[in-house]
This record gives structure tokens, sequence and C-alpha cells, in this order.
């Protein structure tokens, strides 16, 4: 029984790929720096949000590098 599993292993086929490993690697590669680049183009946006706004323009006082008022 042993013969016959291995003589299948032997003469199994691989799956065919529509390109070789390394360019598939290569374009998910460039897919994910662009998702990377993306996810950093809006970095800011929740800083520039009107409702963000009309919250901290009601605190009076100078605001630490933290955005919290310095008299704790």
């Amino acid at each position: 029984m042993l013969d016959v599993t291995l003589l299948a292993a032997v003469h199994e086929e691989l799956a065919p790929l529509i390109a070789p490993p390394v360019v598939i690697s290569l374009v998910f590669g460039v897919f994910f720096l662009f998702l990377g680049f993306v996810v950093w183009s809006y970095r800011d946006v929740s800083n520039r949000s009107p409702r963000k706004a009309k919250t901290q323009e009601h605190k009076a006082g100078p605001i630490d590098e933290y955005g919290h008022p310095e008299s704790h």
C-alpha cells in the first residue's frame, strides 16, 4: 500500500499558476505599498473635522503638545 501512495505522490501534478511565484509576490508587494500610501495620505483628515474644531474652541488658555489644557 505504501508503494502505491509513493507512486501517486511522485506523479501528482502541481496546480498551474498565472505567473511565476516571484512575479505574484512582487505584484502583491506593490499593491500593499499602494494601500500604505493611501492610508498615509489620510493621516490628518480627523484633525480637519469640523466636529473636532467645535469641541476645541470652547477651551480657554494654552494647550500643551498633547492637546490638554496646561492647568491640570
